[in-house]
């Protein structure tokens, strides 16, 4: 099997499972609808920011830019780790605190929704 028959085999499982596969070269800094700012990006930071204000209405802007920095630098410098607490903050929500009525407050922001899966954007890149 070549890697491009695995690639395409894993982006029918994953399309099987209600995903959208994209065209990474279209979403690339010179592609037809850049979503990344350079090509080791990983986060498409936008669609990030969209979901987590989607998902978090009630926490305030402050703290979810602050989730969403959190996120998009995990500040780890080994991949196993990072993968790690990357799959931390999916799971648990990203820990964040901010000032309301004077007080600090904690939270943590939501990055998928399970209660309703469907809701979620689910993408894989091609």
């Amino acid at each position: 099997m070549t890697e491009d028959q695995l690639e395409q085999e894993t982006l029918s499982w994953l399309a099987d499972v209600g995903y959208t596969a994209i065209y990474g070269p279209d979403i690339a800094v010179d592609g037809v609808v850049p979503e990344r700012s350079h090509y080791a990006q990983v986060v498409l930071v936008e669609r990030l920011r969209k979901a987590i204000h989607r998902l978090n209405p009630l926490v305030p802007l402050v703290a979810r830019e602050d989730a969403l920095q959190q996120v998009s630098n995990l500040d780890t410098p080994v991949l196993l780790s990072a993968n790690r607490h990357f799959h931390r903050l999916l799971v648990n929500g990203v820990p964040v605190e901010y000032q309301q009525n004077g007080e600090t407050r904690g939270d943590f922001v939501r990055l998928v929704d399970f209660a309703d899966v469907a809701a979620n954007e689910w993408l894989a890149g091609d």
